[in-house]
């Protein structure tokens, strides 16, 4: 039959209706002979921040992509980057300081060895450092923490045990390091066999949100000057915890922050890579539904890079999508 202008235009708009309807239009259009048929995302430990948010958007990828992947429990952000350099992992999420040492050669998985061949992908959210402890300890302040004080730190490697010692070091806590998941600290702390869990998590840490469920807690803030001395040392920036995080809070709490990336490896196609960033990034309140902290997982906050090389796939969305004006010399291979 042949088609008249009429039939033709009936033609386009209905494609174009299923266009408007499909889940990532940039996913059916391109070609993805080159795409890999299965991915990880790699996270960190169970009852952490990292392990909820990564396995959630990995998820949502796999099914909006029609691919197989999750996300896979790893030390965190130093080990993620190692994986990613080599490829181990396809992806994975980390913070800008663990990000920066890997680049220059001083994460202590391999030490020497620069993990240039991690890119960023996108903006995920800000992760607060923040103090917990037991109510009945009476520790409501840095300065009640006694002297060896048993301090778990989370995972050997992981953003908060990276400088979260250091920083208590700065504030003059002498104390026993200890290490572990958040969830096994978290009931160590509740057996009384740790005096106080140290985290940086994206927020609300489901660790100490199941803690308050099951005993009274406190949430400790840093005060102005323990703050203004940790901005001066670390990497760092302030953030106040916000008072509807946790039931425990009657007021936002003060604290410093470090922000995540989600990083790809850089050999990745360009247009898988655009598929996947066009998937998290297009629809904001999925995320949120994933994990709160990705409030502020939005296309804006692109410019809280200023460490790592971006994958092509991912500077390209960003310079379509948010208006990005991301260097040649900050893109991988330049674009």
């Amino acid at each position: 039959m042949q088609m008249t202008a009429y039939t033709r235009l009936t033609a386009l708009v209905a494609a174009a209706a299923l266009s408007a309807g499909a889940t990532s239009v940039s996913a059916q259009e391109v070609d993805r002979s080159d795409w890999p048929e299965s991915f990880t995302v790699g996270t960190a430990s169970q009852g952490g921040t990292y392990f909820a948010y990564g396995s959630g958007w990995a998820n949502l990828v796999a099914e909006e992509l029609g691919l197989t992947g999750g996300g896979e429990v790893t030390g965190g952000p130093m080990q993620n980057m190692a994986l990613v350099h080599t490829g181990e992992a396809q992806f994975g999420m980390t913070t800008m300081g663990p990000a920066r040492e890997s680049i220059e050669g001083t994460n202590p998985i391999a030490p020497g060895l620069q993990m240039t061949n991690a890119c960023a992908m996108f903006p995920m959210y800000q992760t607060p450092f923040s103090i917990t402890a037991l109510a009945s300890s009476g520790i409501t302040s840095v300065a009640d923490i006694p002297e060896g004080a048993r301090i778990g730190f989370g995972p050997a490697g992981s953003t908060s045990d990276t400088y979260f010692p250091r920083m208590m070091e700065e504030m003059g806590v002498d104390f026993e390091r200890r290490n572990g998941g958040w969830s096994d600290l978290g009931g160590q702390l509740q057996d009384g066999l740790l005096d106080v869990i140290a985290f940086a998590a994206g927020v609300p840490v489901p660790a100490v949100s199941q803690l308050e469920v099951q005993t009274d807690v406190n949430i400790i803030e840093f005060t102005e000057e323990e703050q203004a001395a940790i901005m001066e040392a670390f990497p760092v920036s302030p953030f106040d915890i916000a008072a509807d995080t946790y039931t425990t809070l009657e007021a936002p709490a003060r604290s410093v922050s470090m922000w995540n990336f989600a990083i790809a490896n850089c050999d990745l196609p360009e247009s898988f890579v655009h598929a996947v960033v066009d998937v998290v990034m297009s629809d904001n309140e999925r995320m949120v539904n994933i994990h709160r902290a990705a409030r502020s997982t939005v296309p804006e906050n692109w410019d809280k890079n200023g460490v790592m090389m971006w994958h092509p796939g991912a500077a390209r969305w960003f310079t379509e999508n948010a208006g990005a004006e991301i260097p040649a010399d900050m893109i991988h291979g330049g674009m």
